[in-house]
């Protein structure tokens, strides 16, 4: 990249709105720089300058030389309804450009993410995303931005889990799922889409996710590495299942909206049978 072009990504100004004026060490910024790939970054944007929304996806698609094989697209309901679109979480980077991509392809760049707000430091994708937390606390106004784009006529993508997929016993699986979607969907009447995303991420990262679960560590320490993972699928190939609609009026008194999530994410795995 050009020395003179600015930076979109720009590591210490991240940490600065974080942690105010106290000293960084400057072995950990460069280390951070590093994992976090500002250059990487800084040399997509200046590759694409001007982007945003749902271009960046593509764009982002394009960049790392991503395919996607995408099976059951025909159960995409057709335009002109209001659906919320869930899927697992096993990347915590690239699931969430393809899928997006995908329903913005189908549906004229309609969409909206509910996201980690670590994930708003990407300029051109602050105008897709609501972030569900500040890095560890809900933001107030949080119940209100999410009525607003269940209200709004957008198609709602969610990753109920909230984090990326984590190791147990060997399994790659998501945690389990959070009962938002059922409940908004409930409410502002939309069907609900099961995703099922085929992928993984390297070993290194389930081994700090689960040492940050060990040692009772709060902060998502594995978080800071989903930067690298991404540029690790590069040129990669990825699997993508899409579901049969489910009826919001499914959702009824018979079970909790945590026993209907769980049974949502049931069938999302279920879609990986069909391999």
């Amino acid at each position: 990249m050009a020395e003179n072009v600015p930076k979109v990504i720009n590591v210490e100004k991240i940490i600065r709105s974080r942690v105010g004026d106290a000293k960084i060490w400057p072995p950990l910024l460069r280390y951070l720089r590093k994992i976090l790939h500002e250059d990487d970054f800084n040399d997509f944007f200046s590759k694409y300058p001007g982007m945003e929304g749902a271009d960046f996806l593509r764009n982002t698609l394009e960049y790392l030389d991503i395919t996607l094989d995408v099976h059951g697209e025909e159960n995409l309901p057709a335009k002109g309804g209001l659906y919320t679109f869930v899927s697992n979480h096993p990347l915590g980077g690239p699931d969430g450009v393809a899928i997006g991509r995908i329903i913005a392809d189908h549906y004229d760049d309609r969409i909206r993410y509910l996201v980690n707000s670590f994930l708003m430091a990407l300029p051109p994708l602050a105008p897709l995303c609501v972030p569900v937390n500040q890095m560890g606390g809900q933001a107030r106004n949080l119940p209100q931005q999410v009525d607003a784009i269940f209200s709004s006529d957008e198609q709602v993508i969610m990753f109920p889990a909230q984090l990326c997929s984590r190791k147990r016993k060997g399994v790659i699986h998501d945690l389990p799922w959070k009962k938002t979607f059922v409940q908004k969907s409930i409410q502002y009447q939309r069907d609900v889409v099961p995703i099922y995303f085929e992928g993984r991420n390297s070993a290194r990262f389930y081994r700090i996710a689960n040492l940050c679960k060990f040692f009772h560590i709060k902060f998502n320490v594995a978080m800071l590495f989903l930067a690298d993972e991404l540029f690790r699928h590069r040129g990669k190939t990825f699997r993508i299942f899409i579901g049969k609609p489910i009826p919001w009026q499914t959702f009824d008194k018979s079970r909790k909206p945590a026993e209907w999530a769980a049974y949502v994410q049931e069938i999302v795995y279920g879609l990986a049978s069909t391999r």
